[in-house]
């Protein structure tokens, strides 16, 4: 199902821009139709070169990583088309977030071709071109917070998994307090293998393995249980099938 998103007014568009390597960040505004018509009927991922939006930007390579229309609609990858679709969404997917377990709504998303109805285009720095872009690579935002995860502390500072030194490489930063000393804080580093965490894994898979031999101990009693109970029925039924035979003998005799 398709929902128009037309909106009569001026073609203008938005560009934040980005630059990773630097963290960061900028929003440039441009009225020129024939420099926005570089970018219609692109696609999310695809690049483009920026000699299109002006002479400062030459050289440089961006990359379409998203957008939002006119009314506030995100742009979503992998869907075809230009104009604005309702789809039924659950967790995991992208522009919709899960409030209750196993929830699934129907939302409004732009498809991930640019069109004239998007208001601001998400643009990533690629390639550096010949100049320098005042706020976006002549300065750098120092990063707050360092890496979590344990392979990529050690990508970061180029470790050996064999050094086990991840934790003397955390990323520490000071939290000043009023009238107090400055508190470190420091991430707790994830997927680190630790003795303690082998043993734990050990430990967790010997209790999954008991609990397998207990069901499996108790099925067998269960059964053997079940068998004697069948043979002792049997039995009872045989004795009470012969005893009315005897009185039926007995009563014809007499």
């Amino acid at each position: 199902q398709e929902v128009s998103g037309d909106v009569i007014g001026e073609d203008r568009m938005k560009f934040n821009v980005s630059n990773p390597s630097t963290g960061c960040q900028k929003v440039i505004e441009i009225e020129d139709e024939r420099k926005l018509r570089e970018f219609y009927d692109k696609r999310m991922n695809q690049e483009v070169s920026g000699d299109v939006i002006g002479e400062e930007f030459k050289g440089y390579i961006f990359k379409i990583s998203g957008g939002n229309d006119k009314q506030g609609f995100p742009m979503k990858q992998g869907i075809m088309t230009p104009k604005r679709v309702r789809l039924l969404l659950r967790k995991g997917a992208s522009c919709y977030r899960q409030r209750r377990k196993g929830e699934r709504k129907r939302k409004s998303v732009r498809g991930c071709i640019v069109s004239s109805d998007i208001q601001v285009l998400n643009l990533v720095i690629v390639k550096k071109g010949e100049g320098e872009l005042p706020g976006l690579t002549d300065t750098s935002v120092p990063r707050r917070l360092g890496p979590k995860r344990a392979t990529r502390i050690r990508k970061l500072f180029a470790l050996d998994k064999k050094d086990k030194a991840e934790k003397q490489y955390r990323v520490k930063r000071e939290v000043p307090r009023e009238g107090k000393k400055p508190t470190i804080k420091m991430p707790k580093i994830q997927r680190l293998v630790t003795p303690q965490r082998i043993q734990r894994k050990r430990a967790a898979k010997a209790f999954k393995i008991a609990n397998v031999q207990k069901t499996l101990a108790e099925v067998a009693a269960f059964e053997k249980l079940k068998a004697q109970r069948a043979k002792e029925a049997k039995t009872k039924r045989a004795e009470q099938a012969s005893k009315r035979r005897s009185q039926n003998s007995a009563t014809k005799s007499s």
